[in-house]
C-alpha cells in the first residue's frame, strides 16, 4: 500500500533524505525510528504530498505523489507532530469542518463525526473548545481528524510526544485497534513505542536507512541477545562454574555482585548468539547453585539504535 523508491530531498546544500526505499503493507505498523534531525518528518512530509521530493518517489495505493497528489490525499489519514487544529473550536465544530474538506454529502457528515467520535472517546469533551482539553484529548482529536474519512493508509508524526504513561497506553492502543485493515507509518523516537506496538521498524540515520526489520530481529544485533542470566542468592564455587566455562557454545562467563544485596549474577555468553539456555539448565540443575532465577537476554534495543545511530562512539 506504501511503495517508496529512491526518495532523496535537499535544503540547498543539506541532504535531508538521502536515497531511501521500502514497502509497507496492509495490517503492518512500521515504526520509523531516528535521532532528531535524521530526516523521519521529512519524509512523513514527502508522503503526504506537504513538501515535493528533489529526488525518487512514492506511491499510496498505487498512486503516484508528484503525479496524482490529490488521490493521494485522499487515501492518507495524517497526524503532523503536535496535533496542530483551531483552539477555538469545539471538537465537533472542528471535526464538522475537517469532514466538510471531504467528499462526503452532506447527510453523512454527522454519522461520520459521531462515529470517529466514538472511536476515539472524545464523548465526554465534544463540546469542549480544543484550547481547554488536556495534550491526551488534543492528541485524540489529531487522531479523529486524520481517520475520519477511514483512509486505507496512516502517516503518524511523534503520536504520542508529550504524553504520561496512561495517555500514551490510550494512544498506541488506539493504533493497534485500527491498524487491521490499515496501512501505519509511526515516526518516533521512543525505543518503547516501537517494541510496543510496531510489527515492524525502519532505523533512519542522516537520511538513509540502516535497519529495517521486525524489532525482535533488529534485537539479534545487541551484543545481550541470547545471553543467560542467573541470579543467584550466594556466590557459587568456581567449580561449579567450570562445566559451564567448558561448553563449546559459551565465549565467555561473567560474575558479579550486586553490594547492596548480596545477589549474585551470572552471564554466560553464547558463541554466534546461539541459544543455549537448555545446555546452561542442564548444568546448573546439576549442582547447588542457589538459583533465584534463569532466563535469556532477549537484547537492549537502546544498545541497537545507538550503534546503528551513532556508530557505537558518544
Amino acid at each position: 500500500m506504501i511503495e517508496v523508491d529512491h526518495l532523496s530531498k535537499y535544503y540547498g546544500s543539506l541532504k535531508a533524505v538521502d536515497d531511501i526505499s521500502f514497502q509497507v503493507k496492509k495490517g503492518e505498523i512500521l515504526g520509523f525510528l531516528g535521532p532528531n534531525g535524521a530526516g523521519k518528518t521529512t519524509t512523513m512530509k514527502m508522503l503526504s504530498c506537504f513538501i515535493p521530493p528533489s529526488f525518487g518517489t512514492a506511491r499510496i495505493n498505487g498512486k503516484d505523489i508528484q503525479e496524482n497528489s490529490m488521490a493521494v490525499k485522499e487515501m492518507i489519514g495524517y497526524l503532523p507532530e503536535s496535533a496542530p487544529s483551531y483552539k477555538n473550536m469545539t471538537v465537533t465544530e472542528f471535526l464538522e469542518f475537517i469532514v466538510s474538506t471531504r467528499k462526503f454529502k452532506s447527510k453523512e457528515r454527522a454519522e461520520r463525526v459521531n462515529k470517529i467520535i466514538d472511536i476515539t472517546s472524545l464523548g465526554r469533551v465534544k463540546r469542549q473548545t480544543i484550547d481547554t482539553l488536556s495534550k491526551g484529548y488534543r492528541q485524540r482529536v489529531g487522531f479523529a481528524q486524520a481517520l475520519i474519512h477511514d483512509p486505507p493508509v496512516l502517516i503518524l508524526d511523534e503520536p504520542t510526544d508529550g504524553l504520561d504513561p496512561n495517555q500514551k497506553k490510550e494512544v498506541r492502543n488506539l493504533i493497534k485497534n485500527i491498524s487491521g485493515e490499515k496501512a501505519i507509518i509511526l515516526s518516533t523516537h521512543i525505543l518503547e513505542e516501537m517494541e510496543a506496538v510496531c510489527s515492524r521498524a525502519i532505523i533512519i540515520n542522516q537520511g538513509r536507512i540502516v535497519a529495517d526489520g521486525p524489532p525482535s530481529k533488529l534485537l539479534e544485533n545487541s551484543s545481550m541477545y541470547n545471553v543467560i542470566s542467573l541470579i543467584l542468592s550466594s556466590k557459587p564455587a568456581e567449580f561449579m562454574l567450570e562445566p559451564i566455562r567448558k561448553l563449546e557454545t559459551v565465549s565467555d562467563v561473567q560474575l558479579s555482585v550486586d553490594e547492596d544485596s548480596d545477589i549474585y549474577k551470572i552471564q554466560v555468553f553464547p558463541v554466534k548468539k546461539m541459544d543455549i539456555l537448555a545446555e546452561v539448565k542442564n548444568i546448573v540443575d546439576g549442582t547447588e547453585m542457589k538459583v533465584i532465577e534463569i532466563y535469556r537476554e532477549k537484547g537492549f534495543m537502546d544498545e541497537v539504535f545507538h550503534n546503528l545511530t551513532l556508530g557505537g562512539q558518544s
